[in-house]
């Protein structure tokens, strides 16, 4: 630098420091550091740049993305696997020989004879049918419900919870049948009852699913899926099957401690690696 330069500075009693640029981490947030995570203040930093950014930039980033409904083999593996699992064997349903069909449907019953003789397969083959075809209501809420779930908490959650809900909801109205049955309250016919489709998975998915929703959103979701149930087992038209739909939607609300938890801990960010991660390190300051 000519000391035309340096005069000029004493003059103006500017110093380095004044001209040179404020220094700002990433995204232009001002006071971080690039490249070095968790450093002090810069939670507080970052809300404060996105407050100063004004509704706009938050708008943007929740806009509401209607495709999302729908179940994708990348962003939800399970439900999109599952529906064209379900679509196969609806249409072979629909279009095979109906002798057939009905021959592999009687196979795939969890009536209590099939629970007994081969309970695992019958559980999961049973699962593989829709109790009246790919336009009813449950096919309709399996692709909207199981696709919201997945994506929140993840595919191997969304599994378990509608297996989950499938069996225990199964086996909690077909062992009272065999007990009733033993005891002569009960026909043996009562024994060998068609009883197939992913009716009672779907409910339990509900329920799980009304606990991650907002809070009104929320019960409203099961309220209006508790008075559906409420009013089919009235009728009386299929009362083991609506038992199963009502408890099948109470296993859902009663996983939402657990599945609450396990969003938490699915959305934590992840262990730093190396040094920077000790327990000594955390919180110090970098210079």
């Amino acid at each position: 630098m000519s000391w035309l330069g340096t005069a000029e500075r004493i003059r103006t009693g500017r110093g380095p420091a004044a001209d040179a640029a404020p220094d700002t981490g990433p995204a232009g947030v001002p006071g971080l550091l690039p490249g070095i995570p968790r450093q002090p203040g810069g939670g507080e930093t970052v809300a404060r740049a996105a407050a100063e950014a004004g509704p706009n930039a938050l708008g943007a980033a929740a806009r509401w993305r209607p495709w999302r409904l729908l179940p994708t083999p990348v962003g939800t593996p399970f439900t999109f696997g599952y529906a064209v699992l379900l679509v196969a064997t609806s249409l072979f349903a629909e279009h095979a020989d109906p002798g057939l069909v009905s021959d592999l449907l009687r196979g795939s019953s969890t009536d209590v004879a099939h629970l007994a003789q081969a309970p695992l397969v019958v559980l999961i083959a049973s699962a593989l049918w829709i109790a009246g075809g790919m336009t009813s209501g449950y096919a309709l809420a399996f692709v909207f419900v199981l696709t919201a779930l997945e994506r929140r908490i993840g595919a191997r959650a969304a599994v378990a919870v509608f297996f989950g809900g499938h069996v225990l909801a199964t086996l909690a109205t077909e062992l009272p049948v065999a007990f009733s049955v033993a005891a002569g309250g009960l026909p043996e016919s009562s024994l060998h009852r068609l009883d197939y489709g992913i009716s009672f998975g779907v409910m339990t998915c509900t329920g799980a699913l009304a606990g991650l929703l907002p809070a009104w959103p929320g019960r409203l979701l099961v309220a209006g899926v508790g008075y559906l149930a409420l009013t089919d087992l009235f009728a009386y038209a299929d009362p083991l099957s609506d038992w199963g739909h009502l408890l099948s939607l109470t296993l859902g609300v009663a996983s939402w401690p657990l599945l609450r938890r396990w969003r938490t801990r699915r959305a934590a960010p992840a262990p730093l690696l190396g040094d920077l991660g000790h327990p000594a390190l955390r919180g110090a300051r970098m210079y």
